[in-house]
């Protein structure tokens, strides 16, 4: 055990003498091309030598070695380590994970090296969840401090639009601090709150942070409206597998923003409102599809044009930029106040939140919905280095982008609204509803100016 204390020991001494990364200050219109999104939860394809109950087999000395690469790597390649952290608390977590990492399985380890890493604090820093992880098929959304059931398979369709109680013999809001240390330290409370409904249903999460006895195994425990109460074992799916057709969700007819979900852009025109509305979820072949989206602008002449964002996660701006908030800032019959619209939320994020940023100073555009949970002026552009035994995959960043100027460090909309769990169990969609009956000519419709 010595040697292996003093293994990580010599690993973190070395910092002394390794230069730290510049920090690169950029502003105005530069490139990011980190495709990410918002739960921070991509998917690792390098897991090996698994077993059903504690996912990765390695020898203590292959966790150590793991363990100091983290501790040499993550601060030279981060562009500012110890912007929020001091490298004094960083060094203390890695020794006290290192004196008890024989006494671990590979998941309470996973969570005890990703909780280190979110120490560094920026929302683009973290280790990918592994590829063999453990999924359970419930899918849950937070509303007003309460856990509902919005997604499940028709095997647990009693818990649908049921109020999540215990997670084992964990109280939920236990279990929601719990996790909070799995999340970026410096970004928002909106961002953190956001990345935790998610590890909830994670096997490698919940087994590593004690949660539950067996990663595949979780006992759920739930109440209705009327204070009826239940619980129910749910058993993980296998790694990678997607929901079934047996899959059943609150509510069953979605709303618009939600519908065509394996399309990351897609628009239709609502000629009850003159409306374009155009679901903006992903950067792929951004160029080809924006097209469409304007050939159909031209032929229909709009009276508004609707750019959602709420479930983008990321990809290049600078293509954002190139392809939508510029071409849009060109039309004069629709960038104007009360004509452009930009729907923001929790998971609108990295590049993103960055052409919301754009959106919001470089056209007349009035941004609806909810904060976004990532800080525009923050550590991003993420890169990658693996884990020589795990082969786990920790993201970090390299440069430090503005896209506010002055005031508070968060971008907020113009109007701000949060649905309820009676918006999203009857489908309605509250954000888009005030877009369609917003009427520029009104002197009784306002909004926060930009």
């Amino acid at each position: 055990m010595a040697f292996r204390v003093s293994s990580v020991a010599l690993a973190l001494a070395g910092w002394l003498v390794v230069c730290q990364a510049q920090t690169a200050v950029l502003r105005g219109q530069f490139r990011a091309t980190d495709c990410d999104n918002s739960a921070g939860l991509h998917l690792a394809d390098e897991a090996k030598k698994t077993d059903a109950a504690e996912g990765l087999k390695l020898s203590h000395e292959q966790w150590h070695q793991d363990l100091a690469y983290l501790a040499r790597e993550l601060p030279k390649r981060h562009a500012n380590a110890f912007h929020y952290i001091s490298r004094e608390r960083f060094e203390s977590g890695v020794a006290q994970l290192d004196g008890k990492l024989d006494q671990l399985n590979s998941d309470e380890i996973y969570v005890g090296m990703d909780r280190i890493v979110n120490l560094i604090g920026d929302g683009h820093t973290y280790i990918r969840v592994p590829a063999n992880d453990a999924r359970f098929p419930i899918e849950l959304q937070r509303f007003a401090g309460e856990y509902r059931v919005v997604g499940t398979t028709t095997q647990f369709e009693k818990a649908l639009g049921m109020r999540v109680t215990k997670i084992q013999d964990t109280p939920i809001a236990s279990a929601h601090e719990a996790l909070l240390a799995l999340t970026p330290a410096d970004e928002t409370q909106v961002l953190r709150d956001s990345r935790v409904t998610r590890y909830l249903t994670l096997g490698i999460v919940l087994h590593g942070m004690q949660i539950i006895p067996d990663r595949n195994v979780a006992r759920y425990s739930f109440a209705d409206d009327n204070a009826g109460e239940f619980t129910i074992g749910i058993e993980a799916g296998a790694p990678g597998e997607t929901p079934s057709s047996n899959w059943v969700s609150v509510p069953k007819e979605p709303p618009l923003f939600r519908q065509r979900p394996n399309d990351s852009f897609w628009y239709v025109y609502l000629p009850d409102s003159h409306t374009v509305y155009c679901s903006f979820r992903g950067y792929k072949d951004l160029g080809k599809h924006s097209k469409g989206l304007f050939a159909l602008i031209k032929q229909q002449h709009p009276d508004k044009v609707v750019i959602d964002m709420r479930l983008n996660g990321g990809g290049d701006y600078y293509v954002g930029l190139k392809h939508l908030v510029h071409p849009l800032r060109d039309l004069p019959d629709i960038n104007r106040k009360g004509h452009l619209f930009v729907l923001i939320g929790p998971n609108t994020f990295s590049a993103a939140m960055s052409n919301s940023a754009h959106f919001r100073y470089q056209t007349n555009a009035i941004l609806v919905g909810e904060p976004i949970g990532e800080k525009p002026n923050s550590y991003q552009e993420a890169r990658e280095m693996k884990l020589p035994n795990s082969h786990w995959i920790v993201r970090y960043s390299v440069k430090f982008y503005k896209f506010v100027e002055s005031g508070e460090n968060v971008i907020r909309p113009n109007q701000e609204i949060t649905p309820s769990w009676d918006d999203y169990h009857s489908g309605r969609d509250p954000v888009l509803e005030w877009v369609l009956k917003y009427d520029a000519g009104s002197l009784t419709t306002t909004h926060n100016n930009p």
